[in-house]
C-alpha cells in the first residue's frame, strides 16, 4: 500500500507541477502578445503626411516587423476623433498648437511622440526673381486665418521686409502690428486655400507649404521658405495612454533613424527639418 500512495502522490505532484508550468508558459505568452503591438494604423491627411507615412515611415517600422497601414482623411478634425476612438494608434497631419486647442476643446487627452520634417511656407513670385528684387508698392496675397498669418508676417520679416511691434508675440501678430514697412507694400488677406491661384495675378504669393504642395508647386521655386518655428511643425500624434507603449517608442526611433532622414532629403525636399534633427 505504500508503495501505491508513494506512486499516486508523485503522479499528483507531476501533474500539479505540469499545470503551474503551463499556466506560466500561457500567463506568459498572453503578457507577450499584449505588450508587443505587431499592427500600427496610421491616419494621415491626403497629400505629403500620408505620403510621409506610406513612403517613409511604415517601409522602416515594417523593417521591424510591424504590419502598417494607412488610414487617409480629407478633414482636420476626425483624424483626433479616430484617434480617441481607437481606430487608429497614431496620426500625422497636426502642429502642436492645433493639436493642444482641439484637445482641450474636444477633451481628448493627445501627446505628439515626435516632430518631423515640415512643408514650410513659401513666398512666390512670377514678377520678381528673388526678395531683393521685390519693388516698392508691390502687394503681397496672404492668409487671412490667425495662425497662418501669424507665420506669414514672421517670414516676411525674417527677409527684412517688414518689422513687427517689439510689443507684440511675432506668434500672434496681425497686418495692424506691422511697424515697419520699408517697401510700402501691400497685403490683400485671402483664404489660404486660394492663395495659390494668386502667385499669377499677385506681385507675391505667400503660400503654407500643404496649400502649395497639394497645387503641384515646388517649394524650391520660392523666393524664400519659412524657418518655422517647430510648434508649427506637424508631428506624430497617440492617445496619451499609449505615449509608453512600445509601438510608439519604435515610431520615434524610425524617425529618429539616418534611413528616415535620407528618404526625406530624396524625396520630400524643400521641407524644413525640426529643430532635433538640425542638431544631431
Amino acid at each position: 500500500m505504500k508503495k501505491y500512495l508513494v506512486t499516486f502522490l508523485s503522479v499528483v505532484l507531476i501533474t500539479v507541477l505540469a499545470a503551474c508550468g503551463s499556466n506560466e508558459s500561457a500567463s506568459g505568452e498572453e503578457e507577450n502578445t499584449g505588450d508587443e503591438q505587431q499592427s500600427i494604423t496610421f491616419g494621415a491627411t491626403v497629400g505629403p503626411y500620408s505620403d510621409m507615412v506610406t513612403k517613409a515611415i511604415a517601409p522602416l517600422l515594417e523593417e521591424k516587423g510591424y504590419e502598417v497601414s494607412n488610414q487617409e482623411f480629407t478633414d482636420y478634425v476626425q483624424p483626433n476623433k479616430v484617434l480617441d476612438s481607437g481606430d487608429i494608434d497614431a496620426n500625422l497631419f497636426q502642429h502642436k498648437i492645433y493639436m493642444e486647442a482641439f484637445a482641450e476643446e474636444n477633451d481628448l487627452d493627445l501627446s505628439e511622440v515626435i516632430v518631423v520634417p515640415t512643408a514650410p511656407m513659401g513666398l512666390y513670385s512670377e514678377k520678381f526673381d528673388s526678395v531683393d528684387a521685390i519693388e516698392d508698392g508691390s502687394t503681397i496675397a496672404i492668409a487671412n486665418d490667425p495662425t497662418n498669418l501669424a507665420r506669414t508676417l514672421g517670414m516676411l520679416e525674417d527677409e527684412g521686409l517688414i518689422t513687427i511691434s517689439e510689443d507684440v508675440e511675432t506668434l500672434t501678430a496681425s497686418v495692424n502690428d506691422i511697424a515697419e514697412n520699408p517697401k510700402e507694400i501691400n497685403f490683400v488677406e485671402v483664404e489660404a486655400a486660394q492663395l495659390p491661384r494668386l502667385v499669377e495675378s499677385e506681385d507675391l504669393s505667400a503660400v503654407p507649404g500643404n496649400y502649395a504642395l497639394a497645387a503641384d508647386m515646388d517649394l524650391l521655386d520660392a523666393l524664400a521658405l519659412e524657418d518655422m518655428p517647430d510648434d508649427y511643425r506637424n508631428r506624430v500624434v497617440v492617445n496619451t495612454e499609449d505615449l509608453d507603449a512600445q509601438f510608439a517608442k519604435d515610431i520615434k526611433e524610425v524617425v529618429e533613424s539616418d534611413e528616415f532622414e535620407a528618404i526625406i532629403d530624396e524625396q520630400f525636399q524643400g521641407f524644413g527639418k525640426p529643430q532635433w534633427m538640425l542638431e544631431e
